[in-house]
């Protein structure tokens, strides 16, 4: 790939990144190549920038390769947008958060990074994403992309929840619960993965249906192939009108009895740059296997 302009995300606020934008947009200039901001990392770095500066929805419309500096929720925010602009963007996520399992590249790697994206060395994750349309009962209808989960919840005072669940136009099971999470393989290790459910290769092409809380011991998590639509209805009974849908933790909004909320896998993919690490290399430092 030919890389000219390179976008430089950091976190709201991110005031430990500032210096680190302001050597890495001075690096990408003496190699000729152009660094935009968005306009709040901009304000990070002051007027050391002199660079160009976009808003974060037009980011992918005007690089070749965006570098987010942060934390998960920082670079699902950027996945989003760049599925949202339908164009082929990889990310280069740099780890300023407590854990970071997207956000897999130490700041002490990121040149070493660049330097192999830019040599056309660099290797890239292909990571599936989550397209999901609801379908209110009031016939308005909703889409979204996103990386790692679809979330169902209940509000904080509400009863337990209930969902019937179907896979490929087939009944699976009703879900009584606290929530209920649908989880691409590369969300397995968010919030999947706190509720109980299994940890999944992000190259595995599948998808995970984890209960929150069950109110029985049969409601387990489940592993579906790749290519399955599944579809939530929500159901009379129980707390319905509490129940709150949720996009990556980004955006959401509440659903009634009578909603449909499907998903499936998107027909693209986000491509992420690769740590010179492995993927378990990187696991065993997150999770710190093995340690006493």
């Amino acid at each position: 790939m030919t890389v000219r302009r390179v976008g430089l995300v950091a976190k709201h606020n991110l005031v430990a990144a500032s210096e680190h934008l302001v050597e890495l947009g001075a690096w990408l200039v003496l190699r000729g190549i152009e660094p935009i901001y968005s306009q709040e990392t901009a304000a990070l770095v002051g007027a050391a920038a002199r660079a160009r500066t976009v808003t974060r929805e037009a980011m992918p419309c005007d690089v070749d390769l965006i570098v987010v500096l942060g934390g998960d929720g920082t670079l699902l925010a950027m996945a989003a947008r760049i599925a949202q602009s339908g164009r082929d963007v990889p990310i280069l996520g740099v780890n300023f958060g407590s854990l970071g399992f997207l956000t897999e590249i130490r700041i002490d790697e990121l040149t070493p990074a660049l330097e192999r994206v830019l040599a056309g060395t660099a290797t890239f994750d292909e990571r599936a994403m989550l397209a999901a349309t609801a379908h209110h009962a009031d016939g308005e209808v909703d889409e979204r992309v996103v990386l790692n989960d679809v979330v169902f919840t209940k509000s904080a005072l509400s009863r337990m929840i209930e969902l019937s669940v179907w896979v490929n136009g087939g009944f699976v099971t009703r879900v009584k619960a606290d929530g209920l999470i649908i989880a691409s393989a590369t969300g397995s290790t968010a919030y999947n993965l706190a509720a109980g459910g299994p940890i999944v290769h992000p190259t595995v092409d599948a998808l995970v249906l984890t209960p929150i809380a069950p109110h029985t011991l049969t409601n387990r998590p489940v592993v579906i192939p790749g290519n399955a639509e599944i579809e939530v209805r929500m159901e009379a009974g129980g707390a319905t009108a509490d129940v709150f849908v949720t996009y990556d933790g980004q955006s959401g909004y509440p659903v009634a009895q009578g909603d449909i909320v499907r998903v499936r896998k998107w027909d693209r993919m986000l491509r992420l740059v690769t740590p010179a690490r492995s993927y378990f290399e990187v696991l065993r430092e997150k999770l710190k296997w093995g340690e006493r």
